[in-house]
């Protein structure tokens, strides 16, 4: 399929006499749990849905269903003029329905064109692979979307980003009509999210339907011709993008009106210098970094994706090797490399993936809680169960877990209740500085502002020195006061909110520094 030039994004693309894809009274329930109430739901060529909601709100089990991973329990879901009968991935795609995933599962070893034409091999006439095809194939498939790779790259060698691209063109390839894309930017950089934008504009213009998961409204506002928004398994909204606004949007997930997202705007003063970094470098012939963070402030690390800003974090609690410079919490020296040493000091971590590093899904909220302080919690090597309880259920109660004990797994948790106790586990201690990789990463808008709230009240009432790396611009600008922008492994401005306060400008000068196109004229800030 060849790229179709840009053009305008309008929904009256869609001027077929019917639906690609028709759902019509799906329900769909797990035991007693009702996931999806009667959803009525109909695909134009061109359209580009997205489909918003909280977490649980049932977004994944309708992708299922569509995607042929799950049958419905009633309704009805009919392509290309056919009704789907069974939960078949294979049949799906034969009509044509297909489904990118968010966590991406291609063939690493295996070159490019052998995952594009993985269980469909071409053969020549004496039934053997025919590679020399495929590989041509592979090619004019990847420059139709201006992706200049080898096709003979290994998918190992390929970034997250460019993965997801050859996933959509593996689809595209296959006939697909109605491509789903599950969070598709979660773990890539600006950059790659402008040429997924671009990938998604051609196949507009070439008449194929998306459904595209987010938590963003830029993204809504950047791909979708409608917006369908899910709550409670039911569905709530359906309009087109330009008939709703953000705060429709929002109020239609919740089910309340939302206000104002972030808490009040407090400054904490001039109070004493908690957490200070001094000439740390955190890779090898790196540029120093330098920074303070003082009792009740929260301070941004704002930059583009490889900035350095986790390895920042890392470094400063130890997780990861230092080549220079210390780290000191109340004036004390934290020794390097010693993750053990910063939690005595009273420094806390919560990971950007909380998956891979801040929670272990399968073990309960209990057993969560108690693993960064063990020795706390035990006597000679035996768990004191009721002391743990008491101070955890305390806790949770004070984060405002939702759960149905502390039994429970945090796997059954949504994304928001999980990073409630990722946070939530280091209040069992004493806690003076908290870092926080992307502390919203994977939540949804109603649980965000409860985390917000979380981060401000552990600021503003416990004086905890907060640091945070976001690469949500809204986000940074909501919460810190100051702003450290960073660039190429090092901090490029010291950016203080008492001086910056119109917030649309503020986001364009973080920007300007962190993909270095600041003014020739401004100076270069002073990072202490």
């Amino acid at each position: 399929m060849e790229a179709s030039p840009s053009t305008p994004r309008d929904a009256s693309v869609a001027t077929d006499d019917g639906p690609l894809v028709s759902v019509a009274g799906v329900t769909k329930a797990y035991g007693d749990n009702i996931v999806l109430r009667g959803i009525d739901l109909d695909f134009h060529p061109g359209e580009v849905i997205a489909l918003a909601g909280e977490n649980g709100a049932g977004k994944s089990t309708l992708m299922k269903i569509l995607a042929g991973l799950v049958m419905p329990d009633q309704g009805t879901v009919h392509a290309s003029g056919a009704r789907l009968t069974t939960a078949s991935v294979h049949a799906a795609r034969q009509h044509g329905i297909a489904i990118v995933p968010q966590e991406l599962a291609p063939v690493p070893d295996m070159p490019i064109w052998a995952n594009i034409f993985l269980g469909r091999e071409i053969h020549t006439r004496l039934n053997t692979l025919d590679k020399r095809a495929m590989i041509d194939e592979s090619t004019r498939l990847l420059r139709s979307f201006d992706l200049e790779v080898d096709p003979r790259t290994t998918m190992r060698q390929l970034s997250t980003a460019t993965q997801q691209l050859v996933e959509i063109i593996k689809c595209t390839s296959t006939g697909a009509r109605v491509i789903l894309l599950d969070e598709p930017t979660s773990a890539i950089s600006q950059h790659e999210v402008d040429q997924l934008y671009r990938i998604i504009q051609n196949l507009q213009d070439a008449g194929v339907a998306m459904l595209y998961t987010t938590h963003k409204m830029a993204e809504i506002r950047a791909v979708a011709t409608r917006v369908v928004v899910l709550r409670d398994g039911l569905l709530i909204a359906d309009e087109a993008v330009d008939d709703i606004d953000d705060e429709a949007i929002v109020t239609s997930m919740i089910g309340r009106e939302l206000g104002e997202l972030y808490p009040e705007f407090v400054f904490p003063g001039d109070s004493e210098v908690v957490l200070d970094i001094q000439d740390l470098v955190i890779e090898p012939g790196g540029a120093p970094i330098s920074l303070r963070v003082r009792s009740g402030e929260i301070v941004a690390l704002a930059g583009l994706l490889g900035a350095g800003r986790t390895e920042l974090l890392e470094t400063a609690f130890g997780a990861r090797r230092s080549h220079g410079g210390q780290t000191l919490v109340s004036g004390q020296r934290v020794p390097p490399f010693k993750p053990d040493a910063a939690i005595r000091s009273g420094m806390a971590l919560v990971p950007e993936d909380r998956k891979a590093g801040g929670a272990f899904l399968s073990m309960s909220i209990l057993q969560n809680s108690i693993l960064p302080r063990l020795s706390d919690f035990s006597t000679a090597g035996w768990i004191a169960g009721k002391r743990a309880t008491e101070r955890v259920e305390s806790v949770m109660d004070s984060v405002r877990l939702k759960r149905t004990g502390l039994r429970q797994e945090v796997g059954q948790l949504s994304g928001g209740n999980q990073q409630k106790v990722v946070i939530g586990r280091w209040l069992t201690g004493n806690v003076r500085v908290l870092l926080l990789d992307e502390p919203t990463r994977g939540v949804d808008v109603g649980a965000r502002g409860e985390i917000y709230q979380l981060i401000v009240n552990l600021a503003r009432e416990h004086g905890i020195a907060v640091l945070m790396a976001s690469s949500d611009m809204t986000e940074v600008i909501g919460l810190a006061h100051r702003i450290f922008v960073m660039r190429d492994g090092q901090v490029v401005a010291d950016l203080d909110r008492t001086e910056h306060t119109d917030p649309e400008a503020l986001q364009e000068l973080i920007f300007r520094h962190a993909a270095d196109i600041a003014h020739s004229s401004q100076e270069n800030p002073d990072v202490r």
